[in-house]
């Protein structure tokens, strides 16, 4: 039998000392002994502090927020030390020290609630002085769990909060002074405690205790096997195995830079070993990682914002999603052939593959909970009781088989799993909460949005071009879900200016500020994926932008056309949209790659991309140059293949 089958992958542990090392994110400590009980009772009292309030009911938003972050940054501090002369396996007094002052200072609100309400908006010294260190220590631990980016946007916002008189222009106000903006900071919904952390704390959290129990259940490595039974033996097996497990997995694990990792441990070996360029088999990784995050169900969580944002029901955000991943997938797949044809690579042999009758038979079963879910969602359940019914039946349905059943100890890890990867995200709410108070107490969001059109004179599309610079920008080094609500806080509004409906202009503005992950110079997922294929990183992000450029493309078709998100749909027109946009992003991916039948020569590939291009746009017109220029260019390269293979 094969050694696919023989012996799997089991992406949780593999990739683990990996996501340490490249990972700015997990460069957490491993404690044992006491030290170690302790921890994992902490996280498990996250979880279950959690799953109770989503049974019985979630407490009042500034009560339910505040245990929630009180839990996340005493983990952060505990988990990650302040220096990395700190030790790994022990904790330091110091840390001990900061963990207690932030589980004080957040259940400070907890028990003062009453007290705060009743002043309504006065605050004491001693409310200023609990400010001010909260405000502190959320910086901190978005440093030590997110990296310095995050953290410099956020002092960003707040110098413009404290300082917005002294700017010229149309970005100046009048200033907030400092007991304004702290109170406006902690003591309201509308900053650290703002909408952000109230979805972190109810939706996604209890989505991330789901993703944990499907990595338990081996779900990791069954989308591996069936995207090798799949794709494995066709010419560049290895590169779509890569594309198919990382999409199915990227949209569960909420990061791209985990989701590299996780399943290019496994998939860029394959990919050098059948003659890929180290660089060439880091870009397949993480432009597939990184479309994870636009990958409905859960679309890397920030789906729950976006609807919490646009007031539109998730199910809806659901819909508007799928058209433009599989679009993106379907460009990212394009490049990956063209680029295996062009160097003439084949599949991995049959008999080394797994078979997809017998992998669904062993573990088809795992994806039961996913359908749950989604079907859970559709029927009208709120995201939270959907969550709930899938964590519920993950655990059912892995005993249906033997090998797949959880065990009462994996049961009770997959609490602390869930907890420990909540805690990035915790951290990235609360900073980005500190985000939109200013933009609330300031107004940025209006003036960047109407200084954006003003740039662009009113033209919608060099709006689109600035606003697509600005989500990149903001989206550089920033976890997915404060990756978006910053973009969508700061860009998304221009576009709604001119008329954009708003889940597009949101929608727009997450793309980008997504694909800043693959995006040089940071390019944080090419970065990892370049760690696991020994490449070089900026070779392997200048790869992978190319391979996303379907990313790239997308959101400007769902401006121009918004029936591609399901909004104000007619059959026959978004039939007409997608086919017209699939070949022409197909077509820009080969001319990109330099290959169709064989070799392209300068002025074919640039007959290509730009006939691409035209195929994509929405304008009729521009449809009908583009299909004759790519027939003329097919029928070319018919003719020429056909001469060499004479020849």
């Amino acid at each position: 039998m094969s050694d696919l089958n023989e012996k799997k992958p089991v992406i949780d542990t593999s990739a683990d000392e990996l996501l340490r090392k490249y990972d700015k994110g997990s460069d957490y400590r491993v404690l044992s002994g006491i030290q170690g009980k302790l921890l994992i009772g902490l996280l498990g009292a996250f979880s279950l502090f959690q799953l109770y309030t989503a049974i019985f009911g979630v407490l009042d938003a500034m009560l339910q927020r505040s245990i929630s972050l009180a839990f996340g940054l005493t983990l952060v501090y505990i988990l990650y030390p302040s220096s990395k002369k700190f030790s790994r396996t022990k904790l330091h007094p110091f840390d001990v020290f900061l963990a207690g002052v932030a589980a004080f200072v957040c259940l400070y609100v907890y028990f003062n609630y009453a007290e705060l309400v009743f002043r309504a908006g006065r605050v004491s010294q001693t409310d200023m002085i609990v400010g001010v260190i909260a405000i502190l220590l959320v910086l901190e631990a978005a440093r030590r769990v997110i990296g310095w980016p995050m953290v410099i946007i956020a002092l960003v916002f707040i110098a413009y909060a404290l300082f917005g008189r002294y700017i010229p222009g149309p970005l100046a106000h009048r200033g907030v002074k400092v007991p304004n903006l702290v109170q406006h900071l902690y003591y309201t919904t509308e900053g650290i405690f703002g909408l952000p952390i109230g979805v972190s704390s109810t939706f996604i959290f209890m989505f991330l205790l789901f993703g944990a129990y499907l990595g338990k259940t081996g779900m990791g490595e069954f989308f591996i096997d069936i995207s090798n039974s799949i794709a494995g033996a066709a010419p560049g097996g290895p590169a779509k195995v890569a594309v198919i497990s990382s999409a199915t997995m990227g949209t569960l694990s909420g990061s791209s830079v985990a989701n590299v990792v996780g399943t290019g441990s496994f998939t860029i070996p394959m990919m050098k070993k059948l003659g890929y360029k180290p660089e060439f088999a880091g870009a397949v990784e993480a432009t597939a990682s990184t479309g994870g995050q636009l990958m409905p169900p859960i679309m890397g969580a920030a789906a729950f914002l976006m609807a919490e944002f646009t007031n539109t029901p998730y199910v809806n955000i659901i819909a508007a999603a799928v058209i433009p991943a599989l679009l993106y997938y379907f460009g990212v797949w394009a490049g990956v052939h063209y680029e295996a044809k062009k160097q003439g690579l084949k599949g991995m042999p049959k008999d080394q593959l797994p078979k997809a009758g017998k992998v669904i038979r062993e573990r088809g079963h795992l994806m039961l909970p996913i359908i749950i879910v989604i079907y859970l969602l559709v029927s009208g359940y709120t995201p939270i009781r959907a969550a709930l019914g899938a964590i519920a039946s993950s655990i059912i349905v892995s005993s249906f088989r033997k090998d797949t059943r959880l065990s009462i100890k994996e049961i009770l890890m997959g609490l602390v799993d869930g907890a420990r990867s909540a805690i990035t995200v915790v951290a990235a709410c609360a900073t980005a909460g500190i985000i939109i108070g200013v933009v609330t107490q300031t107004g940025l969001g209006l003036k960047m949005g109407s200084l954006l059109v003003s740039i662009a004179n009113g033209n919608l599309f060099l709006t689109l071009v600035f606003t697509m610079i600005t989500s990149i920008i903001l989206g550089i080094g920033v976890p997915t879900t404060a990756n978006y609500v910053i973009t969508s806080t700061i860009a998304a509004p221009a576009l709604v200016i001119l008329g954009v409906p708003v889940l597009a202009a949101h929608m727009f503005a997450f793309y980008f500020g997504i694909i800043a992950d693959v995006t040089p110079p940071v390019a944080l997922a090419a970065v990892a994926a370049s760690g696991v294929a020994k490449s070089e990183p900026m070779r392997t992000g200048l790869q992978a932008s190319r391979l996303a450029i379907a990313a790239f493309i997308i959101p400007y078709i769902f401006v121009y056309s918004p029936e591609l998100l399901m909004i104000d749909v007619t059959f026959f027109h978004l039939v007409f949209i997608v086919a017209t946009a699939l070949i022409g992003i197909i077509a820009v991916a080969s001319g990109l790659t330099g290959y169709f039948r064989t070799t392209m020569n300068p002025v074919e590939r640039v007959a290509f991309m730009a006939g691409g291009v035209m195929l994509v746009t929405t304008s009729l017109l521009f449809n009908g140059i583009g299909t004759v220029i790519l027939a003329a260019t097919i029928l070319f390269q018919i003719k020429k293949s056909r001469s060499l293979a004479i020849a």
